[in-house]
C-alpha cells in the first residue's frame, strides 16, 4: 500500500519507492522524495497543521489545492527569481531541483496581523529587530512591508530571528541575506498585484529559498493559504475602520477554532474532535481560495486509486528527466 486515502476521500499518508530514490523526508504537509541528490518529488498530502502540530484528520483536495496553485505562482514569478520547479505531473506532485535550503523562512508582512499583532497587543514594539510604531490597530497596513524572518527548525517550533542575528550567527552570509531579502519584496510586490486583481489583499506570506550549484532558487510552494494569508479587499476598509474581523482566506480560522476550542499546540493540551462538519467547512474554504485566487474553476480530482495515478504520473515525469 503505497499511500492511504480514509474514506473522507484524503491522501493523509505517502510510502512510494522511486527509481533512483535516495531518501524520503515526511514533513508536516509534504512528503519530499530525493531522487539521486539531484531532484525532488513533492508529494502535497491532505494533512493539515496549526501551532506546528499535524491535525488528526486530512482535509479533502487540500493538498491538490495548494499543489495546483503553487504552480500558477511559480510560473507568475519565474521572471523575478529562478525556482525549483521543473514540471507539476499529477495534481499531488511537483517535481523540480533538488536545492540545500537556507535554514531561514523569508516572512513578509503588509498589514499588522496574526503573530505579528499578537506580539503587538502584548505590548512589545519590536519584532525580528523591526520596530513597529505606536498607535497601530489589528489588520492595519504598514506603510512599507516588513520582513520578520524565523529559523527553519528541523523540528519543533519556527523561531523569530532578526537580520542581524542571521548574518552574525552565520547562518546566512550578508550578501546571499541581501539577496533573499530583495527577491522577497519583489516576489510580495507581484503577489500583491496579482491577489488585487481578484479583489483581495495578500496580506503576509513566507518564501523558502536555497542553492543549487551556486545558484539561489525560489523553492517549496509560494502564495497558498499555508504559507499565505488573503483578506478581501472589497470589506476591507469597512471592517477596519469599525473594529470588525476580516474576511480572510487563509489558515488563520483553523488556528482560531482550535485556539476556542482550548488547543494552541501547548503541553497537555488537547486536539479538539474535528467533526466531519468541521472538515467539510475547511475543504470549501481551500475550494473558495482556489477559485477566488486563481479566478478558474476548481476540478475535484476523484481518481479511485491516487496511489496507481500517482506513482504512473511520477514514474512517466522522472523517464522525460532521465
Amino acid at each position: 500500500m503505497h499511500l492511504m486515502k480514509n474514506k473522507l476521500n484524503t491522501i493523509t499518508q505517502t510510502n512510494f519507492e522511486f527509481p533512483d530514490q535516495v531518501d524520503v523526508y515526511h514533513g508536516k504537509v509534504r512528503d519530499v522524495y530525493n531522487i539521486n541528490n539531484d531532484y525532488l518529488v513533492m508529494i502535497v498530502t491532505d494533512r493539515i497543521s496549526a501551532f506546528d502540530v499535524v491535525l488528526p484528520k486530512g482535509i479533502p483536495y487540500k493538498g491538490q489545492v495548494l499543489n495546483q496553485l503553487a504552480e500558477k505562482f511559480l510560473k507568475a514569478t519565474e521572471d523575478i527569481v529562478p525556482n525549483w520547479r521543473i514540471s507539476t505531473p499529477d495534481p499531488n506532485v511537483t517535481i523540480g531541483h533538488h536545492c540545500k535550503p537556507f535554514k531561514v523562512e523569508m516572512v513578509i508582512r503588509g498589514y499588522l496581523t496574526g503573530h505579528a499583532w499578537r506580539t503587538y497587543k502584548s505590548g512589545s514594539r519590536t519584532l525580528c529587530g523591526v520596530d513597529l510604531p505606536e498607535g497601530m490597530k489589528e489588520h492595519q497596513k504598514f506603510n512599507q512591508p516588513i520582513i520578520t524572518p524565523s529559523t527553519k527548525a528541523d523540528e519543533g517550533h519556527d523561531e523569530d530571528i532578526s537580520k542581524e542575528e542571521i548574518i552574525a550567527k552565520g547562518i546566512v552570509s550578508k550578501d546571499d541575506y541581501e539577496q533573499l531579502e530583495n527577491y522577497t519584496r519583489a516576489i510580495f510586490k507581484r503577489g500583491t498585484e496579482l491577489a488585487a486583481e481578484r479583489g483581495l489583499i495578500l496580506v503576509d506570506t513566507k518564501y523558502e529559498f536555497g542553492k543549487k550549484d551556486g545558484k539561489i532558487f525560489l523553492i517549496d510552494e509560494i502564495h497558498t493559504p499555508d504559507s499565505s494569508r488573503y483578506f478581501y479587499a472589497d470589506e476591507y476598509f469597512h471592517r477596519l475602520d469599525n473594529d470588525l474581523p476580516q474576511k480572510q482566506l487563509s489558515k488563520e480560522f483553523v488556528r482560531e477554532w482550535l485556539m476556542e476550542n482550548g488547543f494552541q499546540g501547548k503541553e497537555n493540551q488537547t486536539i479538539p474532535e474535528m467533526t466531519t462538519t468541521f472538515v467539510d467547512s475547511v475543504t470549501s474554504r481551500y475550494i473558495e481560495l482556489y477559485e477566488k485566487v486563481s479566478g478558474s474553476p476548481f476540478k475535484k480530482d476523484e481518481n479511485a486509486n491516487p496511489s496507481v495515478r500517482i506513482q504512473e504520473n511520477v514514474l512517466r515525469a522522472l523517464q522525460h528527466l532521465g
